[in-house]
């Protein structure tokens, strides 16, 4: 076959798949490592595989296309019942550090997992190390075991756990994947520094097999800024928890093996490691939600948490064994004074990692008791299976409000606006989408459901602009074929008078109307159909395609014109 003939995406598949071959032949040609990558692989895996890593993203994959109901709808998975709302509702718990929001998120969680899990599974190893233990000598010395049960049991474990003392109903792979970064920082401070480059490798790699070209072009689109899409508490978690386990590790094998942790690296590496892993990651972003879509960043008290965090682990892995104060330590202390007064910079740090770890998952533990109210939503909701969807502006968001909290001139009780879903069996009340992000699109699809199943309500928003710019809305649902009004905005005048005649285009829930007042009375009439008319006190409004214009003797003005959503129109 002609290369003319085949389609262009496959050719340019074609020419990077020769491009890797050569450049790779290049290198093996040039290195002649003669087996040694395979042993060095072996020695540490199973068949040199990281089998532990690879049973955890199918597991993720699994949850992500049948509990989620992604198979059906492989971009729009279900998302609202497997968030982590409360200890209450222990489906949202069980299912919140296994989930995704789409199918982006869920490729780069696992593309992550891929390169960090399989680092961390190398440090770990299939084969025991420590001195006086043999392969296959114990079950849990088992290479088959390590590898097929104790890796992937205790990533999905720490999936649970992440939820558990996650602040906020979060959703994601994240927390687990910040664990085996920590833990791998631990091990390996440089290589897991230059393996987040092989993330963004193996990520383009993705892309390219999935579209190998693309087009594309400058679109806006309506949303929070990137760093408040981060759930900076649930990676902060993980990562200290997997840099806990990490040390516990190294230092049970060090002594084993009868040599000082701190010969592993230096203080300085570790720290200048987690450093840029921390700056890379973004784990400088902490915000505070200001209610209605604006959040507030405190970049400056991240970065100083980043470098509290990177010293901390610095001590932790590569601290000295020796006590601090000499002359008041004690061979084998047996009381807490005692303990203090022999403490060693590792034993420090060690105890550090252990209060970070408590502070960063201490604060979550008390909303997550919280239960949502019985209190009905505002309008007339939409029911779905014990799901109530509508539209609100300007509502208290319970989402973030559960528990009260002020500090430093800022509060958790705040407002918000756009469509509310809520079940209270669930323990689930959240703006599923904004105010701002309806008004972009004009229509979205809210998807509610459980374990296996979703049910879809359409959101959609349609409205008329003033002349002058205000607007007038109404939002209608549409579920199973049926169609009812969830929320009608206020009236807006338009700013052209006619004879002293005031014009203001009104929602309401059939509808729109147009209103005229003069001489104290008031006239009403429902927008006409196109290329229609109707005459209101002497004004005639003649709608011409999506713009109402009003007539009355000579004169011609614009008075109003149909809502337009930028987001439908590009897409």
């Amino acid at each position: 076959m002609a290369l003319e003939a085949l389609p262009v995406d496959a050719v340019h598949l074609l020419v990077a798949g020769a491009a890797a071959t050569v450049a790779l032949a290049a290198v093996y040609a040039s290195d002649r490592p003669a087996g040694s990558w395979g042993r060095r692989l072996r020695s540490r895996l199973l068949l040199g595989v990281p089998w532990g890593t690879l049973v955890a993203v199918g597991f993720v994959i699994g949850v992500y296309l049948f509990v989620q109901s992604g198979i059906e709808n492989p971009n729009r998975p279900v998302v609202i019942p497997f968030r982590a709302w409360s200890y209450f509702y222990p489906e949202g718990m069980l299912w919140a550090g296994f989930s995704h929001a789409s199918r982006g998120h869920v490729t780069g969680n696992l593309l992550s997992t891929l390169v960090a899990g399989s680092l961390a599974e190398y440090a770990y190893g299939h084969f025991p190390r420590e001195r006086g233990r043999e392969t296959f000598g114990s079950l849990l010395e088992n290479p088959y075991v390590r590898a097929f049960c104790v890796v992937p049991g205790a990533i999905l474990a720490f999936g649970v756990v992440s939820s558990l003392f996650a602040l906020g109903p979060v959703i994601g792979f994240s927390g687990v994947v910040f664990a085996l970064w920590g833990f791998a920082l631990v091990h390996y401070p440089i290589g897991t520094v230059a393996s987040l480059t092989a993330v963004t490798l193996v990520s383009v790699v993705y892309e390219t097999v999935r579209t190998p070209v693309e087009i594309a072009e400058a679109t806006p689109s309506f949303g929070p800024p990137g760093w408040a899409n981060i759930a900076i508490q649930g990676h902060a978690l993980g990562l200290i928890a997997g840099a806990l386990v990490g040390v516990w590790l190294l230092r049970r094998r060090s002594v084993s093996i009868g040599r000082p942790v701190h010969s592993h690296a230096s203080a300085l590496v570790v720290f200048a490691a987690a450093l840029l892993f921390g700056a890379s990651r973004r784990l400088w972003a902490v915000y505070w939600y200001l209610g209605n879509q604006r959040y507030e960043l405190y970049r400056a008290l991240g970065l100083a948490g980043v470098l509290a965090l990177a010293a901390v682990v610095a001590v932790a892995v590569a601290g000295l064994e020796r006590p601090v104060r000499p002359a008041s330590a004690v061979p084998n202390p047996r009381t807490i004074r005692e303990s203090v007064a022999s403490a060693t910079p590792a034993a420090v740090g060690l105890f550090l990692l252990v209060a970070a770890f408590a502070a960063v998952a201490g604060p979550a533990v008390v909303p997550n008791l919280v239960a949502v109210d019985e209190a009905g939503l505002p309008g007339d909701p939409i029911e779905v299976d014990g799901y109530e969807v509508t539209y609100a502006e300007n509502v208290e968001d319970r989402t973030v409000s559960a528990v009260d909290v002020e500090a430093f001139g800022r509060s958790t009780s705040v407002r918000t606006s756009g469509v509310i879903v809520a079940n209270p069996d669930r323990e689930i009340w959240t703006a599923a989408v904004s105010k701002g992000n309806l008004a972009f699109w004009g229509y979205r699809a809210v998807d509610v459901g459980g374990t296996g199943w979703r049910e879809t309500v359409w959101v959609q928003r349609t409205g008329w602009v003033a002349s002058g710019g205000n607007a007038t809305y109404r939002v209608d649902a549409v579920y199973e074929g049926n169609r009812s009004t969830l929320f009608v905005s206020d009236p807006v005048r338009a700013e052209p008078v006619l004879d002293g005649r005031n014009v203001t285009v009104a929602a309401v829930e059939d509808g729109f109307d147009l209103r005229v007042a003069h001489g104290g009375e008031n006239a009403t009439a429902s927008v006409p159909a196109r290329n229609e008319s109707v005459t209101l006190r002497g004004v005639e409004f003649v709608r011409e395609a999506e713009v109402i214009y009003a007539e009355r003797g000579d004169s011609r003005v614009r008075v109003a014109e149909r809502e337009r959503y930028e987001g439908r129109e590009r897409s």
